[in-house]
């Protein structure tokens, strides 16, 4: 069988869930030794080498970035070339492309099967017409589509409630995030040698200000990981907060030495995404056996099934960090660790993906 993937920047994975995701499948299907092929597009605008292979993948491009306003004819272009080089099974990732799946669907029999990611339609950074297009892409996945994957059971739970269909749970793995050797000698320099993490885009939807304003109110440690240069919220809350001896506000950090030596000194790690579904970033941080302090929300409860420590201020997040001592903390981290260890590893993602597209 030839097996597509579509939708996203591409691999090797340098950042983003969807390029994770994609880079894990690929190393899982070489480690298969199956028959099967698969072919990965990625965007021609964000590789500079452009190999024609990465492990056993082959790889095509198409000259558009995979994101922004470029990613629907991105996809699109990227659909209508899996099924003109007759791929039998597409995987979509995004919904992006999905509006043009009514056409594929005429003129192709191969099987689709789209993740639709988060309700992305609902995050407060779309209004207008750029809403109304990611609603009616997400219709137009689910109608169209021979299967449809969310990788949150909230997210589930919203495409049966809305289109009365069913849809696959298959979230994300965590732990490659364990398999990269510590450079702590990558790291800035000044950093206390215990703290809680955090570690996102710095979008509202993520609370960044809600944890920031709860820790310049303590002496407790924050390293902050985030791109704080790309827009005026990120500039702006680094103006107000960096200052803070205990607050360390870093730019991204994508180099798994580094990273992993940032997680091996970490005491809590805070999540405040409110929207999106699994996040990649709290399943990889779950294997390391540390307690999680969530923002409460539905999709972060599925995550963690009820276990962690939730927030809905940052009195509350305050109140956390203050009231959690050594005893629960070993005890929350190790309940996270076996979450982890059971439902978030590439082994089992993998086969459920190869299982649904075969």
């Amino acid at each position: 069988m030839k097996i597509a993937i579509l939708g996203t920047v591409g691999v090797p994975g340098r950042y983003g869930g969807f390029e994770t995701l994609v880079d894990n499948l690929v190393i899982h299907h070489d480690r298969m030794d199956s028959a099967d092929t698969i072919t990965v597009w990625c965007s021609g605008k964000d590789s500079v080498e452009r190999p024609e292979s990465y492990r056993d993948a082959n790889l095509r491009y198409v000259n558009l970035r995979a994101n922004g306003v470029y990613s629907i004819l991105y996809d699109a272009i990227s659909l209508w070339q899996a099924v003109r080089s007759e791929h039998e099974s597409i995987l979509l990732l995004g919904v992006s492309g999905a509006l043009a799946l009514p056409i594929i669907r005429l003129i192709s029999r191969a099987k689709i099967a789209t993740n639709i990611d988060g309700i992305e339609w609902k995050r407060e950074k779309w209004n207008g017409i750029a809403r109304a297009v990611l609603r009616a892409s997400e219709w137009a996945a689910v109608r169209f589509s021979h299967e449809v994957i969310a990788d949150n059971q909230a997210i589930a739970d919203h495409v049966k409630e809305t289109y009365d269909s069913p849809c696959h749970v298959i979230a994300y793995g965590g732990d490659h995030a364990l398999t990269s050797v510590a450079d702590p000698v990558s790291l800035p320099e000044g950093l206390p040698d215990r703290y809680a993490l955090a570690l996102c885009r710095i979008e509202p939807e993520n609370n960044v200000h809600m944890i920031l304003e709860a820790f310049s109110e303590i002496r407790y440690a924050l390293v902050f990981v985030g791109n704080w240069t790309h827009s005026a919220y990120g500039r702006n809350l680094k103006s107000q907060y960096a200052e803070h001896p205990n607050l360390h506000l870093l730019d991204p950090v994508y180099e798994p030495g580094a990273l992993r030596a940032l997680r091996d000194r970490v005491t809590f790690y805070v999540h405040g995404h409110s929207a999106g579904g699994t996040n990649p970033s709290l399943v990889e941080m779950m294997h390391f056996g540390v307690p999680v302090l969530a923002y409460d929300c539905v999709f972060n409860r599925y995550s963690s099934e009820d276990r962690a420590l939730y927030f809905k201020t940052a009195k509350d997040l305050v109140s956390l960090v203050c009231a959690t001592g050594p005893e629960d903390s070993i005890a929350i981290g190790l309940v996270m660790q076996e979450i982890a260890q059971r439902r978030y590893t590439w082994d089992q993602i993998g086969k459920a993906y190869f299982n649904l597209l075969g």
